[in-house]
């Protein structure tokens, strides 16, 4: 993706279900949770570079004891920070002999993450501050285990509002602005219920004060907590939870947005929110790698019992398509080939543009998440060729046509040629704040494979997507440039982004979307101004309606132009005024997107249709947003 768009938080957890000492004696150490945790996380980096944060809950520990730790870190190379501070506590912890690597039981009480429930986080903030106390995981302290609660999760809740005032209407005096903390306060409040009937109960009965908190532990029920605390929920969501008393769970959304993956043996159940880290790090096959149904949530009672069920009705499954096009990691066996299809679906669309000249045509990728996609689009290039070098050559032989300088031409020119033009330098730091140096500096941080290309030839690069456009007119386009191919034909294998994100992905200001800017300015160039002022008065319609009967108001903007002239007209306003050559943009058609995804897939970025209430609020926000001349994120602005 040549824009810088950053997404979805990356979550982790180990759940042990045998003691630390069988972790020891099989694997060699007590801290053999604790590593795969790390890992889990480290194969998720990519997934959230603004923080990161691990918690621990201890099962057993004897009254007095401390149970439930975090750390947490919002500093550079945080999660390498939070793991090797930890490391070094235990080996200072060997030296002075507070702990005995043969010895599980003095890892689980000296070492603070010697647990048997251990949770994991990486941020990618789309709300709140940038700092450590935004970090997950959340912690709800009390002196009951069994209210104590700790949380994380990758998600964002379009009514993040409504819920806060919920809270207040309660009486409750709520003081942040994250829709996390709007999460734990909402299913502590539940847990409290649950938890003061039942100490009522148990008090009524007789049961002795000092019986009563494993009573509760024993009878406390996570899966009816959680399902009357996410009655209203809007959003996308994969939340991990636990409480002090060692009851783990893990949910997702009705819609199966959010990702979240699972791995259950009889030793341990260890949840990612994607498949690639569990099959590496605990080198499972892809079969033996579950996706977490959407609705449905997994919860382990601190005594190891687990259920698997739904927590509230599940819905048509929508989830995010980004995951496939760009978010998770390409050595996914489902994601590497649903690349290779997005890739391959642009033939049609890439032959047109090379005007016939398949000889004089190079295809290349940008940046490097694109390179799956291209050895897909290669292959469909082939395929095409090779179709209709069979029909030529069968057509001469029938005809009697068939000459040795048809044949040279048919089978041996004219084939598309693949070449690495552009090569990141990954070394290279953009330390020039001047925004004309800044952007020469860019440039730079792709190198250039020189006479490679020549004035006669087509130069195709595929991208993954392209959202803004800045970054393909002030850099790309310039470093494509100077191999002064013949024409450069930039190839997205999503189709054009037109309407904001807000369940989770950095694209919620409407105004910044290139698509969006292209349909504005076709609609000024044939003065139909109206329209704008229309949607501004309909979308504020919209957002007097009861929120379930609201419909996008803002596709009337594209509605008047096919998905050729907005894309022609996106052409135009990437293509620098110093442009080296002509530039062609094209995108992939919504229904091929489909085809080439295997299951359901989210489009409401593309499309415009919305799984939530919570989307249709957003998208008519964003507009008047835009209208307006305000700015920030559609889904936290006031209505």
């Amino acid at each position: 993706m040549s824009d810088p768009l950053h997404h979805e938080c990356g979550v982790a957890a180990i759940r042990l279900l045998k003691p630390l000492s069988y972790f020891a004696d099989k694997y060699g150490t007590p801290m053999w949770a604790f590593n795969k945790l790390f890992l889990l996380m480290e194969k998720q980096h990519n997934r959230g570079q603004d923080g990161a944060g691990i918690g621990c809950i201890k099962l057993g520990m004897p009254l007095g004891e401390p149970y439930i730790f975090r750390s947490r870190d919002a500093t550079k190379d945080a999660l390498s920070n939070i793991f090797n501070s930890q490391q070094k506590r235990v080996r200072k912890l060997i030296r002075k002999g507070g702990i005995s690597p043969s010895d599980a039981d003095s890892f689980k009480n000296k070492f603070d993450f010697g647990g048997e429930i251990l949770m994991g986080h990486l941020r990618y903030g789309t709300s709140g501050r940038f700092d450590e106390g935004s970090c997950h995981p959340y912690l709800r302290r009390t002196n009951w285990a069994t209210r104590s609660l700790m949380l994380l999760g990758n998600f964002n809740m379009t009514n993040a509002c409504e819920l806060n005032q919920r809270l207040i209407e309660r009486g409750q005096h709520p003081v942040f602005g994250t829709d996390t903390q709007t999460v734990l306060e909402e299913i502590g409040f539940h847990l409290d219920e649950a938890h003061t009937d039942l100490y009522r109960e148990l008090r009524d009965a007789g049961i002795p004060g000092s019986d009563i908190p494993q009573k509760i532990s024993e009878r406390i029920d996570m899966v009816d907590i959680v399902s009357r605390a996410s009655q209203g929920w809007d959003g996308g969501f994969t939340i991990l939870g636990a409480v002090g008393n060692g009851d783990f769970f893990c949910l997702r959304d009705p819609h199966g947005i959010r990702p979240c993956h699972y791995v259950m043996t009889d030793e341990y159940i260890a949840i990612a929110s994607e498949r690639v880290p569990l099959m590496s790090v605990l080198e499972k096959e892809s079969e033996e790698v579950q996706e977490l149904a959407p609705g449905h949530i997994l919860c382990v009672k601190n005594d190891g019992t687990v259920r698997l069920g739904t927590y509230t009705k599940p819905l048509e499954p929508t989830p995010c398509s980004f995951e496939s096009i760009y978010f998770s990691r390409g050595n996914d066996p489902i994601i590497y080939r649903e690349r290779k299809a997005l890739g391959a679906a642009l033939t049609e669309q890439v032959v047109a543009s090379l005007d016939g000249g398949f000889d004089k045509a190079a295809i290349t990728y940008i940046p490097n998440t694109a390179e799956t996609a291209y050895y897909g689009l290669l292959e469909g290039l082939r395929l095409y060729r090779r179709q209709r070098v069979h029909k030529r050559l069968l057509e001469a032989y029938r005809n009697g046509t068939m000459t040795e300088d048809l044949i040279e031409e048919a089978i041996l020119r004219r084939w598309p040629r693949a070449e690495k033009i552009a090569h990141k330098d990954i070394k290279m730091r953009t330390f020039i704040t001047q925004e004309k140096s800044r952007h020469q500096l860019v440039s730079l941080v792709y190198d250039l494979t020189y006479g490679a290309v020549s004035n006669e030839d087509t130069l195709v690069a595929i991208d993954d997507s392209i959202v803004r456009g800045t970054t393909l007119k002030t850099s790309i386009l310039h470093i494509l440039g100077r191999a002064r191919p013949r024409k450069i034909v930039i190839a997205s294998t999503a189709p054009q982004i037109r309407y904001p994100d807000c369940y989770g992905i950095d694209m919620s200001e409407l105004g910044k979307f290139i698509a969006f800017q292209a349909a504005v300015s076709l609609l000024k160039k044939r003065e139909l101004h109206h329209i704008l002022e229309a949607t501004y008065q309909a979308c504020k319609q919209q957002l007097t309606l009861p929120k379930e009967q609201r419909i996008n108001c803002v596709k009337a903007i594209y509605e008047p132009f096919t998905d050729d002239e907005i894309s022609e007209e996106i052409t135009r306003l990437v293509t620098p005024d110093d442009a080296a050559c002509p530039v062609q943009v094209i995108f992939q058609s919504i229904e091929a997107l489909h085809k080439s995804i295997e299951g359901p897939c989210g489009d409401w970025y593309f499309s415009g249709n919305y799984p939530t209430p919570g989307g249709y609020t957003t998208v008519n926000t964003a507009y008047i947003a835009w209208y307006e001349g305000r700015t920030g994120r559609s889904y936290a602005l006031p209505l």
